[in-house]
């Protein structure tokens, strides 16, 4: 039984409270949360745990195995370097820092302790981005030539960080997971601050890799649509994850160009079939918890372990310059 210990219960930390508490192979003995209400909120549908506003009282106990984090975004490096030196193993919401060096600090304390870091990148556990990578490392699409991703919604004005940062470590975990790992030689970035002065609302991406892959993202919390949803783009097929489809989360699409026969480099456009697979029903969140477990249990290095985080981390760092070196000056996006 892996004893876990939950830091942070505002807005994500119960769900990761109640995923732990359910798993059969962990228990969770300690909640801790500066805000005493939020605390006793969280308190009131865990009464087995203990309860308290400082870390301190946590990485003391020598029956916790483990630390989860989802405090907020400024926090997660310090205290992600903290649990580790502890002797702690150490699960840490996304992004794993704020900078590269801040996220080398987290890995560097892991690999000092001996201990296991893994980021909470959640899209890397669920069965649709699974099966996605699957496809297209099974060459099944062909050479992937670029890949794109729409994260848009009408959403919740943050005030601490802007769209890049806010929504694109979901979706630059992702390019690089489905990259094989590969890291980006170019990192272009444009937004436009419409809201909130110098917080972008909206974020054009645009990631260039040595193999030739390309990648571009679009985030925005200033949207009609709701969409979160990538598509891959291969030299025979192409295919989409769309996690806002409730029945074809995954969708591949017989379509590209063919060679005309007998002629000299000329081509034709094929449009065949479309088809889904299936794709387990598990919730992703769940997954990703036991993942967690079941590393910390078996010795094994988690899937978006720390220098996995770190790779995110460099991408959202590069593209936040990009962003600042090509922004507006102040009030031009308000002008005509």
């Amino acid at each position: 039984m892996i004893r876990v210990a939950v830091a942070g219960l505002g807005y994500w930390g119960p769900n990761l409270m109640r995923n732990f508490a359910r798993l059969p192979d962990s228990e969770v003995v300690w909640l801790c949360d500066a805000d005493e209400e939020v605390l006793a909120r969280a308190a009131a549908t865990l009464r087995s745990a203990r309860t308290t506003s400082s870390l301190d009282d946590v990485l003391a106990d020598p029956a916790v195995d483990a630390v989860v984090l989802a405090t907020p975004v400024p926090t997660h490096a310090d205290l992600a370097v903290r649990v580790l030196q502890a002797g702690k193993h150490c699960f840490v919401e996304k992004p794993l820092g704020q900078s590269a060096a801040d996220a080398e600090r987290a890995v560097e304390a892991a690999q000092a302790a001996g201990r296991i870091l893994m980021v909470g990148h959640l899209l890397e556990y669920h069965p649709g981005v699974r099966k996605l990578k699957e496809i297209a490392d099974s060459g099944d699409l062909g050479e992937i030539h670029y890949i794109y991703s729409n994260r848009l919604n009408l959403g919740v004005l943050r005030a601490d960080e802007n769209a890049l940062w806010s929504l694109g470590a979901h979706d630059v975990s992702v390019v690089l997971y489905l990259a094989g790992g590969e890291e980006p030689v170019e990192c272009e970035a444009r937004g436009e601050s419409y809201m909130q002065a110098g917080i972008e609302d909206v974020v054009f991406c645009f990631l260039r890799f040595p193999s030739g892959l390309a990648a571009h993202l679009h985030l925005s919390w200033l949207d009609p649509h709701k969409e979160r949803r990538f598509t891959v783009v291969g030299s025979r097929r192409m295919a989409t994850f769309d996690d806002m489809d409730l029945e074809r989360k995954v969708t591949v699409y017989d379509k590209g160009f063919d060679e005309r026969v007998g002629s000299y480099g000329e081509y034709i456009t094929r449009s065949g079939d479309i088809w889904s697979p299936r794709v387990p029903a598990v919730e992703p969140l769940r997954v990703e918890c036991e993942h967690f477990v079941a590393c910390v249990r078996d010795g094994r290095t988690p899937r978006s372990d720390g220098n996995s985080g770190l790779r995110v981390v460099r991408v959202l760092e590069a593209l936040q310059q990009s962003l600042e070196s090509t922004a507006r000056e102040a009030g031009a996006a308000a002008r005509p």
